[in-house]
């Protein structure tokens, strides 16, 4: 695989599914020549056999979100339309055009029925008026300035938030198209994950407990008559913790979240919890140390007498059918309906019929059916059926060439056990390698199809993927290793995991670099002055360079620096990589994005000033109108520049032997044709024009 073809790379979301086992999912791509995601809705007929080609649904370019009717007649999604925002539709399913929903001038998010059908409830930003474009005589710079008087003021991928926070909205489907929705809320901190009551007479959402905190309370807010004013919300469920992912299903209330004591949050596992929906203490159903629970694959999904979830589990994401009236159940005793060397990415229920989006190393996410929740196996991840798979979307990226992605295990110097995973490139070797880092760090690799490692293996690196201590998916425990300790054990653990690569002998020890973002730009800042013997270059990608200013700068800073490196300043000195920047002996390159409000800009300047000033060789990357997600969801001709500046950094200072290079242009667009010879393709396309004068390269002189 190739920096170019990531545009055959077809991601499909989290379906919908109709009770007579119809599916609706967005398929989305990314186009290089319009620099947007192409997605689409297609839907797969009850009938569809095994890696079937889906039926397109919708003809918008950027459509999104499909959610069905209870009855599954009808559904609504997200459009972009021409005013960048996503606005919702809705059509019914067996044909017909879509008709838009309220608009909101900031857009609106995705869509959940009422149990009856005839409404939805949903989010939807309300901006103050003269800001955001609400006033066509006040440009954006021309706004009047912001009064702040809390931490938590802004979101990296959003921007400020205290002057257009989330809402809750609710429609009836039976209004004229354009029709206006009935706003709900008036959260100064905004509301999340709204979720209707079974009778459909409430909402239930979350919401902060307080200004800047970071636990939440579940509140329920009564749904007016069109002649009344929204009820004031109450608190009906304190969760001394998290709270997310809300789904009501009769009198209970069930939802994701981590409890913690006040604000001690970091590394504790997801677990899947039931409360009274009309208020009333919560019961934990997974156990608290061995159960991580996926928020990001979805919401939980009552089936039943189950309650389906996603289950992180050393690099898997399986899915588990929960009994109803579960409490601390443990991993190993969790019936499983799809388990093994897969992760569930999103999944989807109605009546007997269970679908779920599942990737491998072989695909980034394959339509799935699965069998009724009733066939859930315990007894482990390798004792549920794989299920059938009704799409085919990785057949492009076979023909592409992918690498093989094969699991690692080392010892760290402790005697404590290091799990991780190895893309090779094709060959005998011995290859170059990379010690890639994830980010979090209560993040793991696993066992789905992973874009970065396949580029980097097409170009001929073996590539190490660590999951240190700290990271997620290995027990509570393994979770809070590392809070207080960064670059203590989770060192250790990288290194012995490099190590255990370094034995094989498609691995070449002496030809060695280090790289990752955010939490891995940390960590490859610090390696590159505490180990730099080991490694001949690195790059380090949205990192935490100076906990000092991350803590005022960054959007999460005001806790997560506290909770994860400590309170006083010589600490979080100490344990910058700016501190040891004059320790520095490898070349660096620092990529970063102008927009991130993660981690901040700034973090990248320090660091790149100190080195510059004392000569050291080093390049900073600077990408405009991008934040923190870049990598995986930035624009696409941004993604592909920035495959072309790694791989450029590798070729000049670890190159693949008998891979002929050419170095591109330094603002160069990557092209979708090949220019050069061996295992890096990259370059100037003739079609494209000029290379783009946005994209900042500073180079030493």
């Amino acid at each position: 695989m190739h920096p170019e073809d990531i545009e055959r790379w077809t991601t499909l979301a989290t379906p919908a599914v109709g009770p007579d086992g119809t599916v609706m999912v967005a398929a989305a791509r990314p186009d290089a020549d319009q620099d947007h995601y192409h997605s689409e809705i297609v839907r797969i007929a009850p009938s569809a056999g095994a890696a079937s080609e889906p039926d397109r649904f919708t003809a918008g370019d950027q459509d999104s979100a499909p959610v069905l009717s209870p009855d599954g007649r009808r559904m609504v999604f997200l459009r972009r339309t021409g005013t960048g925002r996503p606005q919702l539709f809705e059509c019914p399913v067996d044909g017909g055009e879509p008709r838009a929903l309220a608009e909101h001038p900031l857009g609106a998010g995705p869509a959940t029925f009422s149990p009856d059908g005839t409404r939805i409830v949903y989010l939807a930003a309300v901006p103050e008026p003269g800001r955001y474009g609400t006033d066509d005589d006040v440009p954006a710079d021309g706004e009047r300035p912001r009064r702040i008087d809390r931490l938590a003021y802004r979101s990296d991928g959003k921007g400020f938030v205290l002057d257009r926070p989330d809402q809750v909205f609710v429609q009836d489907l039976g209004t004229g198209a354009g029709a206006d929705a009935v706003r709900l809320t008036d959260e100064p901190a905004g509301a999340r994950h709204p979720a209707w009551t079974a009778d459909g007479t409430a909402v239930l959402y979350a919401r902060a407990s307080g200004p800047d905190r970071i636990d939440d309370e579940i509140v329920r807010v009564d749904v007016p008559s069109a002649a009344d004013r929204p009820a004031a919300p109450q608190v009906v469920v304190r969760p001394g913790g998290s709270a997310q992912r809300l789904v009501v299903d009769g009198d209970t209330v069930y939802y994701l979240g981590a409890a913690f004591p006040d604000q001690d949050w970091n590394g504790r596992n997801t677990s899947l919890w039931a409360a009274p929906a009309a208020g009333g203490p919560p019961r934990r159903m997974t156990d608290e140390e061995t159960v991580d629970v996926d928020a990001a694959a979805g919401n939980p999904v009552v089936s039943g007498d189950r309650v389906l979830v996603a289950v992180l589990d050393r690099g898997a994401s399986t899915l588990a059918a929960v009994p109803l009236d579960a409490r601390d159940v443990r991993l190993g005793d969790l019936p499983l309906l799809v388990g093994g060397a897969r992760v569930v990415k999103g999944f989807a229920a109605a009546g007997e019929h269970v679908v779920a989006v599942v990737s491998d190393p072989g695909t980034p996410g394959e339509l799935v059916r699965l069998g009724p929740p009733s066939s859930a196996t315990p007894g482990g991840p390798e004792s549920a059926t794989p299920g059938t798979a009704v799409t085919d979307v990785a057949a492009p990226l076979r023909e592409a060439g992918l690498a093989r992605h094969v699991e690692l295990t080392a010892t760290s110097s402790d005697g404590y056990p290091v799990h991780g995973f190895l893309v090779l490139p094709p060959g005998p070797g011995p290859h170059p390698v990379l010690l890639d880092v994830h980010g979090g760090p209560h993040a793991a690799y696993g066992w789905g199809l992973f874009d970065e490692a396949q580029v980097y293996a097409g170009a001929g690196y073996a590539v190490v993927l660590p999951n240190p201590r700290g990271s997620a998916g290995y027990g509570q425990d393994h979770g809070r290793a590392a809070v207080r300790r960064f670059g203590t054990v989770d060192v250790a653990d990288v290194l012995a995991l490099l190590d255990a690569a370094l034995e094989l002998p498609e691995c070449d020890g002496r030809r060695v670099g280090v790289m990752g973002g955010s939490y891995g730009g940390f960590m490859t800042s610090w390696l590159a002055s505490h180990a730099p013997e080991r490694f001949v270059a690195g790059i380090s990608e949205r990192a935490v360079n100076a906990w000092d200013s991350f803590r005022g700068s960054s959007d999460i800073g005001y806790f997560f620096a506290s909770a994860y490196v400590g309170d006083d300043r010589e600490t979080l000195w100490e344990i910058s990589p700016l501190a040891h920047a004059d320790d520095i002996r490898i070349p660096l390159l620092i990529i970063h994005s102008e927009q991130d409000w993660r981690c901040p800009v700034e973090q990248a300047q320090r660091l790149y000033t100190a080195l510059k000033l004392r000569g050291a060789e080093t390049e900073m990357l600077l990408f405009p109108g991008e934040g923190h997600e870049l990598s995986r969801s930035g624009r696409p001709r941004h993604r592909l520049q920035r495959f072309a500046a790694i791989l450029e950094w590798w070729s000049r200072y670890l190159p693949v032997e008998g891979a002929g290079w050419r170095s591109p242009p330094p603002d160069g667009v990557p092209t979708r044709t090949a220019v050069a010879t061996g295992g890096v393709r990259v370059g100037r396309d003739p079609g494209q024009g000029d290379p783009d004068p946005s994209l900042v390269l500073v180079r030493p002189r």
